[in-house]
């Protein structure tokens, strides 16, 4: 089996990395990216996921030239919770007849 090492919850990303890079606090970015407080720290803390639309809204952000583009922070966020699942074993299921 493939095992990956624990991979990042896209908030940890965009808490540790985007957000000094850009020199804004949690209050600024959320404003610009048209959210609450409160929401944007919901994900920065891995409290809360990265939507469809928080990818929407981080790509407009960012803009796909910088990184923003939905589907990679949509797929970041998957193979999080995937990971998370599969650290707790693999759920039991009958294999499908051929």
């Amino acid at each position: 089996m493939n095992q990956m090492h624990n991979p990042p919850h896209p908030g940890e990303t965009l808490k540790e990395d985007i957000l000094p890079a850009l020199n804004l606090t949690v209050t600024q970015a959320a404003k610009q990216l048209g959210v609450t407080r409160a929401a944007l720290s919901r994900v920065l803390n891995k409290h809360a996921a990265i939507s469809p639309e928080m990818a929407l809204r981080i790509e407009g952000w960012l803009g796909v030239e910088n990184g923003g583009r939905a589907d990679m922070w949509l797929g970041q966020q998957a193979t999080y919770d995937l990971w998370q699942v599969r650290k707790t074993g693999m759920p039991k299921v009958q294999r499908a007849d051929r």
